[in-house]
């Protein structure tokens, strides 16, 4: 089943009350609306005025959803999800954790190929070249040591945002904002799921940054991004430049899509964070010696 995505833009006081997430507005004179906290996949707080009991914390984590609270630009700067989500969670954090190196590698290779070639099918979406693209994708070894990923990166944003000087980062203009928005969203949707799956987020496959803790879901989100990326290319053919660069609430409400995008793994469509599942339990069985093959989406 598809889980909720609730957004909270103006001031709320969210408390649980009979297994029911009851959100009350302080401030306007509106009656207080129910959600059963079973529906719950995500919440959004992007109000300084936005209030959560302790309670309701509890039975979030109890259902396995994610938090995520945006900072003073509007932008997702925090995650609060379950420590464990899985009746088998350490005997399934073993398998994680003695995975071998040529495993990681083998991946890590899949993961490359699988982002590469749903970039290249965005690209064909907007008319551009793709032989590189498949020429890269095919060429990627165990690890990726030649970087076909960066390569790949570099040709892709040049030619989808058709413009040979656009950079790609955390503090670049528009629309960076609406991107960093919408991996963030993404990010959550990936951790959430390793976690039920029984993973570690912070142990990755190829990312290892000491200061990430969330370097798995950053490898696994990898495939996901290029269905971020047609979003906000729908976004900026339909917005003002003004909006696109404020984040306005109606640019934000587009992103919040993102959970129920259509796609396809193995021939099965789903909603993308019914997808997600699938894509982690079968890393999960990879680590198990059960599988040897991830469940990417392709475009």
């Amino acid at each position: 089943m598809i889980k909720r995505t609730l957004y909270f833009g103006t001031p709320a006081y969210l408390k649980k009350e009979k297994q029911q997430l009851k959100v009350e507005f302080p401030e306007e004179d509106k009656e207080p609306k129910t959600v059963p906290i079973e529906d719950v996949g995500m919440l959004i707080l992007d109000h300084p005025r936005v209030t959560v009991t302790q309670a309701l914390l509890s039975a979030l984590m109890d259902n396995n959803a994610a938090l995520l609270s945006c900072d003073d630009r509007h932008l997702p700067g925090g995650l609060f999800m379950p420590m464990t989500a899985n009746h088998v969670y350490t005997e399934k954090l073993r398998y994680q954790l003695e995975a071998s190196e040529p495993l990681r590698k083998n991946l890590w290779q899949q993961t490359v190929k699988a982002k590469i070639l749903n970039q290249a099918a965005v690209l064909s979406i907007y008319n551009q070249p793709v032989e590189n693209m498949h020429y890269w994708a095919g060429q990627v070894k165990s690890g990726d040591p030649d970087n076909y990923e960066g390569r790949a990166a570099a040709n892709y944003w040049k030619r989808i945002m058709d413009d040979p000087e656009f950079r790609r980062g955390r503090e670049e203009p528009a629309p960076n904002n609406l991107l960093n928005y919408g991996y963030a969203v993404l990010r959550a949707i990936v951790a959430r799921s390793l976690v039920s799956s029984g993973m570690l987020p912070a142990i990755g496959i190829h990312h290892s940054n000491k200061y990430n803790p969330f370097c798995l879901a950053d490898d696994i989100m990898e495939p996901y991004r290029p269905y971020v990326d047609l979003v906000v290319l729908d976004i900026q053919e339909r917005f003002e430049e003004a909006e696109l660069e404020q984040l306005t609430k109606d640019v934000k409400r587009e992103l919040l899509i993102i959970p129920t995008l259509d796609i396809e793994i193995e021939g099965k469509k789903s909603p993308l964070m019914v997808g997600m599942q699938r894509t982690t339990a079968s890393l999960m069985q990879c680590f198990e010696g059960v599988k040897r093959k991830i469940a990417y989406p392709l475009l």
